[in-house]
């Protein structure tokens, strides 16, 4: 007998504990973006697990970045595309000084609210979907990449291209720690300015050198300037080196910068204006390099349209979800800046991602594996 959607949650909280030590496996293999050999491994053992479900399974190897997986159940065709990523921010080590642990209905450990409890609630949810005799309304591709910490750079295509073949996204990053779901994202940018003066020796001929760093002062002023709270730019110069020894005058500086805008309209114009930055010493020089990495996922049908189906299937599980937003990015930003339908924020509930205090709220997962579920199979 087919289960109806009242009956998919009380099904899953009897399941929690397999999904709590699903995901302490996912846990226990750490998976920096930068640890190629490492993030594999991981991925090895979600495909396994991906084939228990009935998954078929493809690869697409990377040199230097972990291999990003695509798993698929159904036949191939316009359908779900689910995006997860296995790689975290915390190298390997992190685990012998932070081990997974439970306090509560808290489980802690690197990477386990971003985003590893998504890999365990995606799996959770088609491993019980398969048990119920419960199928999708229509063929579902899960994505799991190795750098989304990274920028995605060498998954972006790959995610662009599995967007534009699907009917809806469902991005399984972490909800916000109310519960929330995302219906909007900013945008993130990227930027490296490099100041270039003349070198003199600081006591002899000060006079004669151009000053790089100083040059450099004058301009991290006028980025952090472009702030604006009001319509939610953030311009941070966050990294900066220059000089070689305090008697010499530089002749080199290099700033790196990030940007936050929540429209398409306000990154091109903070984009001018950095591009239009222009020397204050006479004689000084600057190269700008970068530019927009992420695209705005904004408020907009294309987000909204999801959510509202979401929050009826949801009502009918009995769970109550509302929409909201961050100013982090995600690999929804992608999907939605082609105009594909894309939900964000089904992963776990949770809180303090890339802080040593990372943590998920175990209830959540039985809850976001049954809502995946019901998504899959009443959308």
């Amino acid at each position: 007998m087919t289960p109806s959607p009242s009956d998919l949650l009380p099904w899953f909280e009897a399941r929690t504990s397999q999904i709590l030590d699903l995901l302490r496996q996912f846990v226990e293999l750490e998976s920096p973006s930068t640890d190629k050999a490492a993030t594999d491994r991981l991925a090895r053992l979600v495909a396994e697990v991906a084939r228990e479900s009935g998954a078929r399974v493809e690869w697409a190897p990377q040199s230097q970045r972990g291999d990003h997986l695509l798993a698929t159940w159904g036949e191939d065709g316009e359908g779900f595309l689910l995006l997860c990523h296995l790689d975290t921010v915390w190298p390997v080590g992190t685990l012998a000084e932070r081990p997974w642990r439970v306090e509560g209905e808290r489980a802690f450990g690197p990477g386990v609210y971003d985003d590893k409890a998504s890999a365990a609630i995606i799996l959770a949810a088609l491993q019980g979907m398969r048990k119920l005799g419960l199928s999708p309304r229509y063929p579902v591709r899960a994505l799991f990449n190795s750098d989304e910490e990274l920028g995605s750079d060498t998954s972006r295509a790959l995610i662009e291209r599995e967007a534009l073949r699907a009917r809806v996204v469902l991005c399984l990053e972490p909800a916000r720690p109310d519960g929330a779901l995302k219906v909007w994202r900013k945008g993130t940018g990227r930027y490296v300015v490099t100041a270039y003066g003349r070198a003199a020796h600081a006591g002899a001929d000060h006079e004669r050198g151009i000053n790089a760093i100083e040059e450099l002062a004058h301009q991290v002023l006028r980025l952090q300037k472009m702030t604006d709270y009001l319509v939610g730019t953030t311009v941070n110069v966050g990294w900066i080196q220059g000089g070689t020894r305090t008697n010499i005058v530089p002749d080199r500086a290099q700033i790196r910068v990030d940007v936050r805008a929540r429209t398409a309209a306000e990154m091109a114009r903070i984009d001018a204006a950095i591009r239009g930055l222009r020397p204050v010493l006479p004689g000084a020089r600057m190269e700008i390099e970068g530019g927009m990495s992420r695209p705005p996922m904004e408020e907009s049908p294309v987000t909204l349209e999801p959510f509202r189906r979401a929050q009826e299937i949801g009502a009918m599980l009995g769970l109550t979800l509302t929409a909201d937003g961050t100013g982090g990015a995600s690999d929804a930003n992608f999907t939605a800046a082609l105009g594909v339908p894309t939900l964000d924020g089904l992963g776990a509930v949770g809180d303090n991602a890339h802080s040593p205090e990372e943590y998920v709220w175990i209830p959540s997962l039985p809850q976001r594996a049954a809502l995946l579920a019901a998504l899959l199979a009443w959308w």
